[in-house]
């Protein structure tokens, strides 16, 4: 046992309180705090620290300078001494005087009740003997390795986030959740530069932690390929009943909170055959929160989906979900099942029917596990969602669902839930013991309802994340994410947003900040009324407007050349889509006469803009163009959403002048047409460089639609740790800080090379390329590539038997140019049924140094394997 012990002589308080750098510094306790930070680093997990401690500043101060950085102490020894006459204590005096504090002195050595130090003072004054207590501390870490590794991360370029740490915490079990994950997300802040690419269907660590805590706990033998990660269990049941579009579904009442009013309020039953069955509209009942009653429902009514959960006393035994599960086999229903009440995070987690029944049976193909990870100790209302599924199809097309309606659940959030499996699962002894295993089943064929007919024509025609082999390594260059280094302030305010404990709702509190921000960036109104509406991606906000499109009867106009993903989401949510056609001499951009020969023929049109940053083109849209374009849709009364998530990194905006949108509407107002509105959309991932912090908002200019758009309730809504980040980072670039607004600056100079090196390699290598001038993307076109062939190794998918070293030929077009790029080069991007725009392919640029280098060579590569 190691230690260290320390006495500090009282009389230096005086230097001591001109310190600065940590919290006690106002105290006069800086220099013991240093003290106590260096001996974190030295000490053996087993080790003790003694502190010989003078008492002026207060029993509580001295206990929380040790107890804030993880350490349980124990008083061992307390005397008072008289205060040195030489001593002078005006000091602290002025210190009361200006902040709440009181120091803590007694009136000679035999008094027990503490005066503050100016009453000491005025006694000493007098000619009395004033005293302070003196105090030995002994000093354990609690958790010894996972402090440790906090304060490495501290020390390095992060010490003004100490401040804010602590590590105090009456309940053991709030301790043995929150230092080990603070531990861990300093351990991932240190050594990765950025956030890794993770596939929409989740994390795959977390997807294997999951199952590897049913392995070892309920001997369920599940693998990754069985889970799929959802940011609620809410969105989990949406997108579920947006997939199968069933004519009834039978949802637990418990459940139906954040479905949309609509599947609520409408009832189609016994005119159901008579319905167009290409109308796909969804009614939902509810049913009692009881198994009996649910299936008595069940048998008359006939659902093709079922969504339940189950009361507590039914959770013990499998008989009440084996009598789910027959009846709705019987029936032909989908059954969803959600166990998220009795589903436990624990080293001894309780008797579960449902876990006892998979153990022992593979789960039908007709049914699948929700689960919603709620119950944690320390951060409310954090939550994670996953679905279990033992039926490839499903996993398949509910990973493709995730990523068209919610994008990528936060990498954080699923980091915090899977640092409570691996604690859970490091706690768990290697069972030595052979597993019961399950009853061998023959496969049996589902007669369910199928997934709907609109939503598989859209997944089989969307461009959709490219699913990894197990060993494979992919180069991403068809994503919406950037994968840039994460500056310092921005892994200081991701750090801090989770070390704090008590934090006020004044300091989660972001509206004043985004208000300023669309002010300052884009010149939009926006006042004290005007309602903010966050979410976690801005994915999911655009899927409620077209909603609220649909609800109306509009019709959606989006510009030739958008972003592929906005566009396969609005088919496959079923929304009236019509193309502007967009021309090669304006940079495929939207113009005043092209928007307003299609209105012309639309009735009830909301119009799609993104800008001033267009995805993926990367050019710009000029004040003067977005003002044409509203004088344009006010004529029309067009809705019209301004999507500015892609914006904020322009690098190539000599005489730009940016936005003001504030005068451009202005000039509309007074003659606008009734039915024109403008709402502004937008994230803040590129602006503040946060990587997989995610945060995204939307505004409209006027209330009419605020209405409407809360009738689809389930967003995924941003977590008070991503509030008081974004918080913090906002008021850093309002104030125009030099870390951040430095890394910004290096970011878009880092873009505009990437852009003209990638440009230089395509032109090199046959590709005819669109000069961009902001943004994370470029798109160009294989003028060179289209009718050659290239030869290609086959896959299983390929439905093709080949012998070792084979290969097959495919002739180049534009369908197949991305998947030519990939299975020769191993680089994947988005091809021109994602752009819109004929011929041309979309190519990000904002990939890690290493990768990106890779991606240019890859390019090169391919010109290579292309025969002549």
């Amino acid at each position: 046992m190691v230690y260290l012990p320390l006495v500090v002589n009282c009389k230096e308080w005086a230097s001591f309180s001109a310190q600065k750098g940590f919290v006690e510094d106002q105290f006069g306790l800086g220099l013991i705090a240093r003290a106590v930070e260096e001996g974190i680093a030295v000490i053996q997990p087993a080790g003790i620290m003694i502190f010989n401690m003078g008492g002026r500043p207060g029993q509580a101060v001295c206990r929380r300078l040790f107890e804030r950085r993880g350490f349980r102490i124990n008083k061992l020894w307390q005397t008072k001494v008289l205060q040195a006459a030489d001593t002078d204590i005006s000091a602290l005096v002025e210190i009361e005087k200006n902040s709440p504090h009181r120091f803590e002195f007694f009136m000679g050595l035999a008094s027990d009740q503490p005066i503050c130090a100016r009453t000491a003072w005025a006694y000493g004054r007098a000619g009395g003997r004033i005293s302070h207590a003196l105090s030995v501390y002994s000093c354990q870490l609690r958790h010894p390795n996972e402090v440790k590794t906090i304060f490495e991360f501290l020390k390095n370029g992060f010490h003004d986030v100490s401040s804010s740490l602590d590590l105090f915490f009456e309940d053991d079990s709030v301790a043995d959740e929150k230092i080990p994950f603070l531990a861990y997300l300093a351990s991932a802040l240190k050594e990765d530069s950025y956030f890794p690419y993770e596939p929409p269907a989740g994390s795959k660590r977390f997807r294997n932690l999951i199952a590897g805590f049913m392995k070892t706990y309920h001997h369920i033998p599940l693998s990754a390929d069985n889970i799929v990660v959802f940011p609620t269990r809410a969105a989990a049941i949406e997108n579920a009943l947006r997939l199968f579009s069933p004519r009834l579904a039978i949802v637990d009442q418990h459940l139906t909170l954040n479905l949309p009013r609509k599947w609520l309020t409408s009832l189609v039953m016994e005119d159901a055959e008579a319905k167009d069955p290409l109308e796909d509209e969804i009614t939902v009942i509810e049913a009692p929160h009881q198994s009996d009653l649910m299936i008595e429902l069940v048998k008359k009514l006939k659902p093709q989906v079922v969504i339940t959960g189950m009361a507590h006393f039914e959770s013990v035994t499998t008989s009440a979900f084996q009598h789910l599960l027959d009846i709705t086999k019987d029936i032909g229903s989908r059954l969803f099942l959600d166990i998220s009440e009795h589903f436990e995070l624990s080293s001894l987690p309780a008797s579960n029917g449902v876990l006892k029944y998979l153990a022992g049976n593979p789960l039908p193909a007709h049914a699948a596990i929700i689960c919603g990870l709620v119950k944690n100790q320390v951060y409310k209302d954090l939550e994670v969602a996953f679905v279990i599924s033992e039926e490839q199809s499903i996993f398949k097309v509910l990973s493709e669902t995730v990523e068209l309606l919610e994008g990528n659940t936060s990498a954080i959030s699923q980091n915090y839930y899977g640092c409570l499996f691996h604690e859970l699962l490091a706690f768990q002894l290697a069972d030595r013991r052979r597993h019961s295993e399950r009853e061998a089943q023959k496969p049996k064929s589902v007669d369910a309802i199928g997934i709907a007919n609109s939503a598989i024509s859209v997944l089989n025609d969307s461009e959709l994340s490219i699913s990894e082999d197990q060993d494979s390594t992919l180069i991403h260059m068809d994503v919406d994410q950037s994968f840039l280094h994460v500056p310092s302030p921005v892994k200081a305010a991701i750090f801090e947003s989770f070390a704090r404990q008590n934090v006020s709702e004044a300091e989660l509190d972001v509206g004043l900040n985004i208000r300023q921000h669309i002010k300052s960036e884009y010149g939009f109104p926006t006042d004290n009324s005007t309602e903010l509406i966050y979410a976690n991606s801005s994915l999911s906000l655009f899927n409620k407007l077209v909603l609220c499109c649909i609800q109306e009867g509009g019709t959606l106009c989006f510009p030739a050349g958008s972003n592929g993903n906005y566009i396969s989401a609005a088919k496959f949510l079923k929304a009236n889509i019509v193309t502007v056609p967009t021309q090669s001499a304006e940079g495929f951009k939207l113009t005043e006469k092209s928007i307003i020969e299609v209105l012309e023929t639309v009735k009830r049109p909301w119009v799609y803009i993104c800008g001033p940053t267009i995805s993926p083109t990367g050019l710009l849209y000029s004040n003067h163009d977005i003002e044409k374009i509203l004088s344009a849709c006010e004529k029309f009364g067009a809705r019209v959403i301004i999507d500015t998530s892609f914006s904020g990194l322009e690098f190539g905006s000599d005489g730009w002048g940016g936005w003001d949108l504030a005068n451009s509407l202005s000039k509309l107002n007074s003659s606008s047409n009734p039915a024109f509105s403008v709402c502004l959309l937008g994230g803040l991932s590129f602006k503040l460089l946060t990587g997989a912090l995610k945060f995204s908002f939307l505004v409209f200019n006027r209330s009419n639609m605020v209405d409407a758009f809360h009738s689809f309730p389930g967003l995924s809504q941003p977590h008070g740790t991503v509030k008081y980040a974004v918080k913090k980072l906002l008021g850093l670039r309002e104030r125009k800080s030099g870390e951040l607004m430095d890394a910004v600056a290096t970011h878009i100079e880092m873009l505009k090379s990437r852009s003209k090196r990638l440009k230089e390699t395509l032109e090199e290598n046959g590709w005819d390329v669109l000069q961009p001038c902001a943004g994370l993307s470029m798109v160009a076109k294989p003028s060179a590539y289209l009718d050659k062939t290239v030869s290609i190794k086959p896959t299983p998918k390929d439905g093709v038997c080949a012998e070792e070293g084979s290969t097959y030929d495919i002739k180049i077009d534009n369908t197949n140019i991305r998947e030519a790029l990939l299975r020769s080069t191993g680089l994947c991007i988005n091809s021109s049924s994602w752009t819109g725009i004929p011929g041309y392919c979309r190519f990000t640029i904002a990939l890690d140094e290493n990768e990106f280098n890779q991606a240019l060579g890859c390019i090169v590569k391919f010109r290579n394997v292309i025969s002549k």
